[in-house]
């Protein structure tokens, strides 16, 4: 299984880059003129209150919001230096790129093996049924779940948990070997054991990936991310360091939404 792009790239590198990124929904100015630098190597949080622009954001990065009526984009988004939205770029291979954990577990309803088989079947990267089992073993492990599953493979992955579809999801992610996993709020569905579950996983994956996750719960976002973004009104009010966000946040809308002040 070829390793990520990530863990070659010096951790603080700029993986994907926004310069004066806007999008609209029809009328609607859903982000307006955001830049921000996700950096390789670590997990980088967005915050704010609903409706403010995350998820947005989010979904510029895989292209997501190709799939919305009256959805344009405008600005510069980079991957490794390359134009996302360039007219040229397969965003097939951009989504093998860029893996993509929804808010509600969304697990195939195939069994739990061909979950997760089912995207290196799509890109070839199997030359035989050894390599594919290899693939799917390692996905599981690395999300954590190989050792719940391991005599259940044949079962479907709707008869898992919620916890558990959402480290299958995770692990059918990154069975393509993605570079960049975005999250969004993949914990909000579930309860505090199996949210704790996912954050331990979220630590250790940014060994080898680079990870973005929108997220309503402040305390997740000072647990797992290394950078935290805050959103307001479609805006970037300020990012930086998540300790320096939380402790000491240069901008007033900043202070007063960790503060509970509004939100």
């Amino acid at each position: 299984m070829n390793s990520p792009v990530t863990a070659h790239l010096p951790q603080g590198t700029a993986k994907v880059a926004a310069r004066s990124l806007s999008v609209h929904y029809g009328e609607k100015h859903a982000l307006q003129a955001v830049d921000l630098d996700i950096r390789a190597g670590e997990v980088t949080a967005l915050i704010g209150p609903s409706g403010c622009g995350k998820s947005t954001f989010l979904r510029c990065i895989n292209r997501m919001n190709d799939m919305v009526d009256g959805a344009r984009v405008s600005g510069s988004l980079t991957l490794d230096g390359s134009d996302i939205y360039d007219r040229s770029l397969d965003v097939v291979q951009l989504r093998a790129r860029v893996g993509m954990v929804f808010q509600k577990p969304n697990p195939f309803p195939k069994s739990i093996y061909d979950n997760i088989a089912y995207g290196p079947r799509i890109h070839g990267m199997a030359r035989n049924q050894d390599e594919l089992d290899e693939i799917v073993m390692t996905s599981l492990e690395r999300a954590g779940l190989l050792a719940e599953v391991k005599d259940r493979l044949t079962e479907s992955g709707t008869g898992l948990s919620g916890g558990q579809q959402q480290r299958l999801c995770i692990a059918r992610a990154i069975a393509v070997g993605p570079e960049v996993i975005l999250m969004d709020e993949p914990c909000s569905a579930l309860d505090p054991i199996a949210t704790a579950k996912v954050e331990e996983l979220i630590d250790d994956l940014r060994d080898n990936y680079t990870i973005v996750i929108v997220t309503h719960s402040m305390q997740q976002a000072a647990r797992v991310s290394q950078r935290t973004a805050f959103f307001h009104l479609g805006k970037l009010i300020e990012v930086g360091d998540t300790e320096q966000i939380f402790t000491n946040p240069q901008q007033p809308l900043t202070q007063g939404y960790i503060t509970g002040r509004f939100g």
